[in-house]
């Protein structure tokens, strides 16, 4: 219809947050913009990891390429990512990657000098800027574990030694799963049950519990005040149909309605640690905005469509 406006406003809520995970509710939106958001926190907000490894000696078991792999997996304090110059567009050095403003230098010196086996650790590397390092997993109740001694790169028996040098630039995970912020980001519709509370007073206590137990998630559970049958965790299912099933077995067709809402989401976000949780979905809201704004206002409809695709000829209306 002409002059019709489809503009949204989303809102987000945010139901749990720690350093590492993130639960939220986005709203009035559609699946659309929900994945563009789950796909840009994954693999478009970017991260500081180790990108270029140069082996002095090495004299463990493991070769100098699986060292170098597991180097780059280590996540890195990534809080002034943002900000960082991508190194192949570094005007200090000339696209090199190696000078202050678009790389961070770390540095590997470990041999064993005893008979006990050595684990050299991330927190055996030494960062050149103290505000881009390993990532600290240690647990705050002070209990001990493998994780508080960092994350192990090579274990050392007598004699053996490694001396390396590392360098960590920018990057996203769409390069390289190395650069990616999150260790999974998940949604789902938020779900919406009715229950006919007149069809479900002529079923017998033993056919309401046998209509609880039929959802393999526990959804529902019967109210011990009233012997009725309630809606005790909506956001447990999982679209499984089993409960509709047991309906129609029942030949009470109606007695519970279950819909996906379209404008609404329940994001589930873990981060690597590299950033944390809450700070990713800002990241990523702003690497959104813009990637928006590029198709908004690029003039040159071609590059447009080479970058965006159809993304960009839908937005122009094309």
């Amino acid at each position: 219809m002409e002059g019709a406006s489809y503009q949204r406003f989303p809102k987000i809520k945010i139901r749990e947050m720690k350093d590492d995970y993130l639960k939220f509710e986005l709203r009035d939106t559609d699946a659309s913009m929900a994945n563009a958001l789950r796909r840009v926190m994954m693999a478009e907000v970017p991260t500081i990891a180790i990108d270029l490894v140069e082996i002095e000696v090495n004299s463990s078991v493991l070769n100098d390429e699986f060292i170098a792999h597991r180097l780059g997996l280590i996540p890195l304090t990534s809080e002034r990512a943002m900000s960082m110059r991508s190194w192949f567009d570094c005007e200090a050095c000339a696209g090199e990657g190696q000078c202050e403003f678009c790389s961070v230098e770390f540095h590997l010196r470990a041999k064993c000098m005893s008979d006990q086996t050595l684990d050299v650790t991330s927190k055996d590397l030494y960062s050149s800027d103290h505000t881009v390092v390993p990532v600290d997993f240690t647990d705050s109740s002070g209990y001990e574990s493998s994780e508080q001694r960092g994350i192990t790169i090579v274990k050392l028996r007598h004699g053996q030694e490694l001396r390396l040098r590392a360098i960590a630039r920018k990057g996203i995970g769409r390069d390289h799963a190395r650069w990616s912020p999150a260790a999974t980001v998940t949604f789902i519709y938020e779900p919406e049950i009715y229950i006919n509370e007149d069809m479900m007073e002529t079923l017998t206590l033993e056919e309401k519990q046998s209509l609880v137990e039929s959802s393999p998630t526990k959804v529902f559970a019967i109210d011990p005040n009233t012997q009725q049958v309630v809606v005790d965790d909506p956001e447990a299912y999982t679209y499984d149909d089993e409960v509709l099933k047991k309906v129609e077995a029942m030949g009470k067709p109606g007695l519970i309605e279950m819909y996906p809402k379209e404008n609404s989401f329940i994001f589930t976000v873990e981060s690597t640690g590299a950033i944390k949780a809450s700070q990713l979905l800002l990241n990523a809201i702003e690497v959104l905005k813009q990637k928006l704004d590029a198709v908004c206002l690029s003039e040159d409809t071609v590059e447009a469509d080479d970058q965006f695709g159809e993304l960009g000829a839908h937005m122009r209306g094309g």
